[in-house]
Formats: structure tokens, sequence, C-alpha cells
């Protein structure tokens, strides 16, 4: 499952190698109750084709016909009132401006894709005056930006996301998490456990779960999950996770097996105030059942944890 942004771009891609013309439409400023936030992109092809989404998916045709195929990119600023937010299923109105930018051959989207597929970070730079495209490695601190007339899109993994053990949960989790633009990453030092895995776009690493954690999920941009359901096994995460940056250090397990972990990891020498930071059970509690509805609460949880760190 890869994100949302690089379907969008592989779509457009496609159609224009299919001779269409094609418009990307990148969301700049957002009022009021926007569904979708700054930076969020949506490509619409010149019948009427669309993938991604700006607005939730309502208005976007109805501006391309608007502003379709224009030589130069137009900033364009929508109202959704009350009376249109109810016949587009919206809660409440908002406002939007919008960039719409018809693509070319040399619009920098092929080769956004190409630094994608080799799991790099990218930064494409549109000046609008002049329709210049500059494509690169996104150094860490670059983030999305609109300062008239450039506009900085930042596309690839912001998140990562360590998942400690390779059993059906982490399945779940770990597809659900790459659909919110988190690069996962599973660890899972147990032999027949690593053999059964089976996503291929997700990278399975059998080191040990502390030196995964270092390597992989120390920042402040990290989170680690620890689901193997084994204490030998994702207590060597967590004795990692807990004092580094990681924004997120949630386990699976009951209150009464959390309680136990907790005594065991002080016993290990990781600092109470450290230990503090696990969630456990990890999850939000909304009476989840079976693999697939715990990932749900799972990646939930993970959502509102981020939302201070956007």
């Amino acid at each position: 499952m890869k994100n949302s942004s690089q379907d969008v771009l592989e779509a457009a891609v496609s159609w224009l190698a299919q001779g269409f013309a094609v418009e990307l439409v990148t969301v700049l400023r957002t009022w009021g109750s926007s569904p979708r936030p700054p930076g969020s992109i949506a490509a619409i092809r010149e019948d009427g084709v669309m993938a991604g989404s700006v607005s939730g998916g309502c208005i976007e045709t109805q501006l391309s016909e608007q502003f379709k195929v224009q030589s130069v990119p137009q900033v364009h600023t929508h109202r959704i009132d009350d009376q249109e937010a109810k016949r587009f299923g919206l809660a409440c109105g908002g406002e939007l401006e919008l960039l719409f930018e018809t693509l070319t051959n040399e619009s920098g989207v092929s080769q956004v894709l190409e630094l994608l597929a080799k799991r790099e970070r990218v930064v494409r730079q549109l000046t609008t005056d002049t329709q210049i495209v500059q494509v690169n490695v996104a150094a860490e601190d670059d983030v999305f930006d609109w300062q008239a007339p450039t506009l900085t899109q930042v596309f690839g993994p912001s998140w990562q996301l360590l998942i400690v053990g390779a059993g059906e949960l982490s399945r779940y989790t770990a597809r659900f998490a790459q659909a919110l633009d988190f690069e996962v990453i599973v660890v899972e030092p147990r032999p027949k456990f690593f053999a059964s895995w089976d996503i291929d776009e997700v990278p399975i690493v059998s080191i040990s779960p502390d030196d995964a954690v270092l390597q992989y999920a120390s920042d402040k941009h990290s989170a680690v999950l620890a689901l193997s359901h084994d204490p030998n096994i994702d207590d060597l995460a967590l004795m990692e996770a807990l004092p580094s940056h990681a924004f997120h250090v949630g386990a699976l397990g009951s209150t009464r097996n959390y309680e136990k972990r907790c005594k065991r990891l002080l016993g290990l020498d990781v600092p109470q105030e450290s230990i503090e930071r696990l969630k456990g059970p990890v999850g939000l509690s909304i009476g989840a059942r079976g693999s697939a509805e715990i990932a749900v609460s799972i990646v939930a949880e993970l959502i509102q944890v981020r939302q201070p760190f956007l």
C-alpha cells in the first residue's frame, strides 16, 4: 500500500503518458472546517477522472471546469458554505485556497516518483510565475510551504514507524499506517515469524529489537510499537525506545501485563520518567476485537498522538 500522494502522482504520470491533459491541484491554505490539510493534492484528467482529494472529493471536478489547462498555474480561493456542505456531505462549511497547475513532462513528477521508489523524502519546488520546477532529496527541516510565487511540496515519509513482531496484528497495523504516510519497518528476530512475512512493500529486519530502535526509530518523527507479545523481544525494544526522542511508544498486552512490564523495565535501569511514557495497553479504547479492529485502534491512537507534532 502506497501513501495517498504517491498514488496521485503515479496516476498523473500514467495519464500524461496516455496523452491526456492533467492538472495537479494543491491545497495552499484552509479556513474553517476544511476536510483536507494544506499540502493535500489531487490530479484531475481532462475528462474529469480524478485521483486524490483536496475537499473530500466533491468540488474538484467543478473547479477544474473553471480553471482547466491554464498556461500558467492559477491560485483560486473557494468557499464551501453551509448549504454546499450539506450537499457535499461535509460536516460544515469552510474555505480553501487552491493552486491549479497544468502538468507537463517537465513538471518533475516522474523524478519525484523515482526518488520515492528509492525510499527518499523529496522536495519539489515550483516557481509559479516562471513555471520552473526543481526536485531534490529533502532536507530534514523541509516542510510544505506557500510563499507566492514559490510552492514547496514535500513528498515521502515524514514519519517512521517501527513495529516489533511480525504477527497478524502487525500486518494490519503496517498497512493502515502506510496509508497515513508512515514509513513502516518491522523487526522480527524469530526465524519462523520472519519467514512468514509477506508484505513486500514493508521491509522486515531480523536484527535485535534494541538495535532496530537505534537504527530506525529514535528521533522525534518516530514511533515504536511492541506487538510481538513476547516480553523477551518487546522489552529489548522498549529499553531503547522509552528514553529516546520517539514521539510515541506503545506495547500490546493487558493492564496487568503492563504493570509487570513496567516493573521489569525499572529493574533493567530504564528511568521511571521514561517508563511513564509507555502507552499500554496500546490503542484507543473502542471496544476492538480481532486483529483488524485492534490495528484500527492502534493507528487511530497514532493519529491522535502525532497531531501536536504536525
